[in-house]
C-alpha cells in the first residue's frame, strides 16, 4: 500500500474565487508542489500519475458532516473533465450528481449534530478511454446505519425518505403502501 498526497482542506462556508476554469487551467501540467495546495493539484497528480504508468488512481475524500466532501468531489470531476477535453466535459459530473438528491433522500437523517447527515459512503468511479478521456462513471452507495431504520436516538430522526413517502401518503399512487402520518408510525417515526 502507498499512500500519496494528503490535503487538508477547510470548508469556507462560502463561495470562494478559487475553482473556476481559469484555475482549473493554471493547475493543469503542473508538478506537484510547484503551487499552493489545492484540490486541483491532487487530481492534476493523480490524474498525470494514470496517464504515465497507466494504472488505476483513487482519491479518497474524507470529513466529518459539513466538511465539504461532496463539494471536493464535485471540483475534482470538474477538473478531470476539463483537463481530459472530454466531449462530454462537465455534463459527466452533473450527470453522476445528479442522483445526488435521490441519494440523500435514502441515506441522509437528522441527527444532534446536523438536520442532514450523510449517513452512507460513496464510491465514485470515472472510467477514461485510452487517450485519457472520461468515457463514464459509477456511483455505488453504501449505507452505513441500517439499524437507523427501526431505531433513532434521543432528537435524532429515521432517514429522510420515510418522512417523504408518508407526506405523499394520500397521493393516489402511493394508497397501496398504506402509509400514515409520521406521527401515527412511532417506532419508525418519533
Amino acid at each position: 500500500l502507498v499512500v500519496g498526497i494528503i490535503l487538508v482542506a477547510i470548508n469556507p462556508y462560502k463561495q470562494l474565487p478559487i475553482y473556476g476554469d481559469a484555475i482549473i487551467h493554471a493547475y493543469s501540467g503542473q508538478n506537484m508542489g510547484d503551487m499552493d495546495p489545492h484540490i486541483f493539484a491532487v487530481a492534476e497528480e493523480a490524474y498525470k500519475q494514470m496517464a504515465r504508468n497507466n494504472k488505476n488512481q483513487s482519491i479518497i475524500v474524507s470529513g466529518e458532516s459539513g466538511a465539504g466532501k461532496t463539494v471536493s468531489a464535485r471540483y475534482t470531476m470538474r477538473y478531470f473533465a476539463t483537463v481530459s477535453k472530454s466531449s462530454s466535459n462537465a455534463h459527466v459530473e452533473e450527470k453522476v450528481l445528479a442522483s445526488n438528491p435521490i441519494t440523500e433522500a435514502v441515506g441522509n437523517a437528522k441527527t444532534t449534530r446536523n438536520d442532514n447527515s450523510s449517513r452512507f459512503g460513496k464510491y465514485t468511479e470515472i472510467s477514461f478511454d485510452q487517450s485519457y478521456q472520461i468515457i463514464g462513471a459509477n456511483m455505488r452507495t453504501y449505507l452505513l446505519e441500517k439499524s437507523r431504520v427501526v431505531f433513532q436516538s434521543e432528537n435524532e430522526r429515521n432517514y429522510h425518505i420515510f418522512y417523504q413517502l408518508c407526506a405523499s401518503a394520500m397521493q393516489p399512487e402511493y394508497e397501496h403502501l398504506k402509509l400514515g402520518r409520521s406521527q401515527e408510525n412511532n417506532l419508525l417515526f418519533p
